[in-house]
């Protein structure tokens, strides 16, 4: 294990333990380097890469903290990561999301409340045959949002937040060379909704799942 690693673990662990909490401040660089048995420069290596995902807040002339460790504040490193990635690996992701959004939105079909289910309807009336592919995708966006929170799992919303960014020009792409792109999305949200409304989870799962998969055969004909 590189010595960074080793650093990086050992502070977990701290974590784990609830030595550290939320929070918290990190003891100062000597002191902790000691109790960790780490030179300073391993250290340093550690906490820099935690800060870049977000485990850790590093404020200049004040110390080390923990952050709150919120699911959504911690898969910003996952969005980005996640951004990164091209062609055929945007499948995978796609894959990703086929077995976990329709698992969210069955959870979602006990729990949506009729002030969420408004708000869906109103991102589809917003949406015609007028409408550009930005605000297409826009509308696609704030629909799966809104029934992946209804789930009210933070983790699981937050995780297909940061997997659905990545989508974002596939869906775009898709938008430009597909007839009636519009209707058809309409078409199964409006499907989507009705099963929701009517509180028929499996019916949703199944819905959420072609949906999905529809993107995904598009897209694997277009790579």
């Amino acid at each position: 294990m590189a010595v960074t690693d080793e650093a990086i673990s050992k502070i977990k662990d701290m974590l784990i333990r609830g030595e550290i909490k939320p929070g918290d401040r990190l003891p100062p660089e000597k002191e902790l380097s000691e109790h960790l048995g780490l030179s300073r420069s391993s250290l340093r290596e550690a906490v820099k890469a935690l800060e870049l995902i977000r485990v850790l807040d590093v404020r200049r002339g004040d110390g080390t903290y923990v952050t709150s460790l919120d699911a959504k504040l911690l898969n910003e490193a996952v969005a980005f990561v996640v951004d990164l990635h091209q062609d055929r690996s945007i499948l995978e992701l796609f894959e990703v999301r086929r077995i976990l959004e329709p698992a969210s939105a069955f959870i979602a079909a006990s729990k949506i409340t009729t002030e969420r289910l408004q708000a869906l309807r109103a991102t589809m009336d917003r949406i015609d045959e007028g409408t550009d592919v930005e605000e297409l995708v826009a509308h696609d966006l704030e629909f799966h949002r809104i029934i992946t929170e209804a789930a009210g799992n933070d983790y699981l919303s937050s995780l297909l937040g940061a997997l659905s960014s990545s989508t974002v020009r596939a869906r775009i792409w898709r938008g430009l060379t597909q007839d009636k792109a519009v209707t058809h999305t309409l078409a199964e949200h409006r499907a989507i909704a009705d099963a929701l409304e009517r509180r028929d989870a499996e019916l949703v799962r199944s819905l959420v799942t072609v949906h999905i998969s529809g993107v995904e055969s598009w897209l694997r004909q277009a790579i």
